[in-house]
């Protein structure tokens, strides 16, 4: 295999393999924001992505697509179920988003995270060449630092955590908590979204491995000493020039306006755009809209909801359960306030690609970020950096890492329903000076910080750890 200097592990390929009738075989962009924050940065390197290509059972050499050179991961179906519906996605993602649904604790499911884990050290281990540079992202892989170090001792590791890391109350509930962090000490620069996640982290590392740990700085214990490494927020952002280019074509604003006036040209449209999780607080923006309705504070003529929830999955109950409610809801609020020409939520159980999903960001008044913990939400810059006109208004959950960055933006608490019904009028009614002042200030703050910025400031301090140890 061909050694790169530079190689990106994470959970999935930055692409999607489709097949077609005829079983001829394309790739297509992934959706999602780690594949949008990355690839911008691997099509300025000479490097490779290590990646499972999202179909269990699917078995291909190293190959390029998009101008990037791909190394594909085999799951079987049984780790599929085991390592990422399972331990990924049923034990720590609940457990890192503050238990909001519980977690659940299976040791098959952390033999097959283990096993998962050592494919893709062993893939990049492979891929990169004497001294090079792996950066390894997520919590499907917190093992992977620590294996590669021991793999490749001569390789600088990163890892980016792109959710939450929760306070030690919670993390210690996890069985395999010292592995984990032991797993994610391998590497010599551990990113966190917010200030307060690479604190929780710390705070683990002190009480339960007993490491010297000072401000940012972790003393891991060698054979020969110790060896530093550095836990900090890096927030992570959008490549905004995708945005801005598409706002500016007559298609896309055509496409804007055609959407408004299939909504029958109502005063204000309000915009949800989420994954379909439990952790985005669909329910509770769902809630409080249709008490607003109820009680008259908003007129289903005037206003109407657009909520965007893509598939996500689907297989794991309580994501099942999730759509039953929300789709019982939607149809209960629709059925009591619906008008001939006018409903009052559209609910879309579907992935739209970008250029309508900025169609949409154009057409909305007002964007409803409303997540109970979420590591960012790119979701929130997306909507700003559409925003050319410095119209329109944001409601944010305090909940979130972006909450630390946009602080123009109208915030709340999602928990608590009178709230998050006030926040959603005062954007509603937001006089037009308002917007524009709030929304100059974000606009400025997501152009400035874009991907390039975090990547660099990332791999900055990556760099600057190589010349310390070296």
């Amino acid at each position: 295999m061909t050694a790169y200097e530079f190689v990106v592990v994470a959970n999935r390929l930055p692409v999607d393999r489709t097949v077609g009738d005829d079983g001829s075989e394309a790739w297509r962009t992934s959706p999602g924001g780690l594949v949008a924050a990355l690839e911008p940065v691997m099509r300025a390197v000479d490097g490779a992505w290590v990646g499972w290509p999202g179909q269990p059972d699917v078995e291909l050499e190293p190959f390029t697509e998009h101008g990037i050179r791909l190394v594909p991961i085999t799951l079987s179906a049984q780790e599929v179920e085991e390592f990422y519906e399972g331990f990924a996605n049923d034990t720590i993602w609940p457990l890192y988003h503050d238990v909001i649904a519980p977690p659940q604790y299976h040791r098959e499911w952390w033999d097959a995270y283990v096993t998962v884990n050592r494919r893709f050290a062993e893939a990049a281990a492979s891929a990169v060449k004497e001294n090079g540079t792996v950066w390894v992202h997520d919590y499907q892989l917190q093992l992977v630092p620590e294996m590669v170090r021991s793999l490749r001792p001569d390789v600088t590791v990163g890892y980016f955590h792109h959710i939450p890391f929760p306070m030690h109350g919670l993390y210690a509930q996890l069985p395999w908590r010292d592995q984990v962090l032991r797993g994610l000490l391998g590497a010599d620069v551990v990113g966190f979204q917010r200030p307060q996640d690479a604190t929780y982290f710390l705070a683990a590392v002190r009480r339960r491995l007993k490491y010297d740990v000072k401000q940012a700085t972790v003393a891991v214990p060698t054979p020969d000493g110790h060896r530093r490494v550095i836990a900090k927020a890096f927030p992570i952002s959008i490549d905004t020039s995708p945005y801005l280019e598409l706002i500016a074509k007559p298609e896309v604003q055509v496409r804007a306006a055609e959407i408004r006036h299939s909504l029958g040209n109502p005063k204000k449209i309000l915009l949800g755009v989420d994954r379909l999780d439990y952790t985005k607080g669909i329910r509770h923006r769902i809630k409080a809209y249709g008490e607003l309705l109820a009680e008259g504070r908003l007129n289903v003529e005037d206003v109407t909801f657009i909520q965007v929830a893509s598939p996500s999955r689907e297989r794991v109950d309580a994501y099942v359960h999730l759509r039953d409610e929300i789709e019982l809801a939607v149809g209960r609020i629709n059925g009591n306030t619906d008008t001939v020409g006018h409903s009052a939520i559209r609910y879309l159980h579907q992935a739209f690609p970008r250029e309508e999903m900025v169609a949409l960001y154009l057409a909305a008044d007002v964007m409803l970020v409303t997540a109970l913990r979420d590591g960012m939400n790119l979701v929130a810059k997306e909507y700003i950096a559409t925003r050319a006109d410095n119209r329109g208004a944001l409601v944010l959950s305090e909940f979130t890492g972006a909450a630390d960055e946009l602080r123009q933006a109208v915030l709340v608490n999602p928990h608590d329903i009178e709230f998050l019904k006030d926040a959603i009028m005062t954007a509603v009614e937001m006089p037009p000076t308002e917007q524009s002042r709030r929304m100059r200030a974000l606009r400025r703050r997501v152009l400035e910080h874009d991907v390039s910025a975090w990547s660099s400031s990332f791999l900055e301090a990556l760099a600057s750890s190589r010349s310390t140890r070296s």
